[in-house]
């Protein structure tokens, strides 16, 4: 939402917003940006009678400002069929969906295009260190976009990416997530294949020939050419790794060479990331080495294990990790790069999926690469973390935020790397810890 706020004030209207709880990137974003951010949701907000409200779909009936709109008749729409409307109707729409990597992918995508010189739009749910922002219109007839399968709004249950009609599209993997909304994974599935009917035929989709989840998703019917991708394999599209913590790896098209990428990420997640970009930005004529030379410069997302604070014997990373394939393949990602140095992850869950106890049977597995885990019992949390905990050696449960600082105080005298995963504020923690660093 803050990402088409900025879209939105780019393309001349004036904008203003109603959150609760909003915190930094997005935040202060939005503050640079000039577009006014009113706390709480309250029908004044609304005495300005806009001539459109765009509601965001964590909103509901019941809502005072969601009521206020409805009782005075003031036109409104989801965020998906404004973008539809107003910014994706004559573009190339470039699309990453998937539950994983979305974020970076978008991210990688967007930088591969900018660096050969086109200018794309975006909207990508995070903040691209090469970028500053998390949106822009941009001046091409390309526009990337982070494709979510989520609903839309309250009165459009139909995920988002069904608005976005991509040309090129992406399916990083699929798992079972958003329990909140979807009762299984065939839910998801169904909604996967209703995007595969949207691509146009000229069009091109990009997924990895290892996931199972997908390749049913195409079996169901697909009209559209397929590029396949894998990792030490030989599929279309192949990256063989150089060293087993991704940061180098080789690229393969048609089992040719195309060269080799250098880079400060890590992990074979985004090793595949970075595959199915440059797939993409081929799609549209960039050759593969010209995409490779861009990635050299990626500089990641910020929240997708960015270092925060750093002294001679401890790095501090804060990364959105939020689901256990996202938790493990980070962590593994790290232990690779770091060998036997200590790392503990700290984790929040806080996720809707995480509240309804989904994943308390995966959780402490997603853990194996950590010395140490901490996990954080908020209190809005539905179910007892300590059923994690008996499943692990080296897992802690902390209640309160104040107790879960004083054991990181003491474990940061002994070095290594602490990893804060959380797809929220964390109660501040971030900032605590840069503090008792410094």
């Amino acid at each position: 939402m803050g990402g088409i706020a900025l879209i939105a004030r780019e393309l001349g209207y004036e904008v203003s917003g109603s959150d609760q709880n909003v915190y930094p990137p997005m935040s202060t974003q939005l503050a640079a940006q000039g577009i006014q951010l009113m706390e709480g949701y309250r029908a004044e907000n609304l005495a300005i009678r806009p001539d459109c409200v765009v509601i965001g779909n964590a909103l509901s009936r019941g809502n005072p400002e969601v009521e206020a709109v409805l009782n005075s008749a003031i036109p409104y729409q989801s965020g998906p069929q404004w973008l539809a409307e107003h910014v994706l109707q004559h573009k190339w729409v470039l699309a990453v969906a998937g539950t994983h990597g979305k974020t970076t992918t978008s991210s990688m995508l967007s930088w591969i295009l900018e660096r050969n010189d086109i200018a794309c739009g975006f909207l990508i749910g995070g903040i691209p260190l090469n970028f500053g922002l998390s949106a822009r219109l941009g001046d091409s007839n390309y526009f990337v976009i982070e494709a979510d399968e989520y609903d839309s709004a309250f009165f459009d249950k139909r995920s988002k990416f069904v608005h976005y009609r991509p040309r090129t599209a992406i399916l990083n993997n699929l798992e079972f997530d958003h329990a909140d909304i979807f009762p299984d994974l065939e839910a998801i599935k169904k909604q996967f294949h209703h995007l595969v009917r949207t691509v146009p035929g000229n069009g091109l989709i990009i997924y990895p020939e290892s996931d199972a989840a997908v390749q049913d998703v195409l079996d169901r019917g697909c009209w559209t050419a397929l590029a396949k991708t894998s990792i030490n394999a030989n599929a279309l599209w192949n990256a063989l790794e150089l060293k087993r913590d991704g940061s180098q790896f080789e690229v393969f098209y048609q089992q040719e060479l195309q060269g080799c990428v250098n880079w400060s990420l890590t992990g074979r997640h985004n090793t595949s990331n970075a595959l199915a970009a440059i797939a993409a930005a081929h799609h549209i004529g960039i050759h593969p080495a010209q995409a490779i030379a861009a990635l050299a410069e990626f500089k990641s997302v910020k929240r997708r294990m960015e270092i925060i604070a750093k002294s001679p014997n401890l790095t501090i990373y804060d990364d959105f990790a939020h689901h256990p394939t996202a938790i493990a393949t980070t962590l593994a990602g790290l232990r690779e790069q770091v060998g036997n140095e200590r790392i503990i992850a700290v984790v929040e869950p806080r996720s809707n999926t995480m509240r309804l106890g989904v994943h308390r049977d995966t959780l402490a597995d997603s853990l194996g690469h950590a010395d140490l885990a901490i996990l954080f019992q908020a209190e809005q949390l539905g179910w007892d973390l300590s059923a994690v905990q008996k499943q692990g050696s080296a897992i802690d449960v902390y209640q309160t935020l104040d107790e879960l600082v004083a054991r990181l105080h003491d474990e940061m005298a002994q070095g290594g790397h602490i990893v804060l995963m959380s797809n929220g504020s964390f109660g501040g923690i971030y900032q605590r810890l840069q503090n008792m660093l410094a």
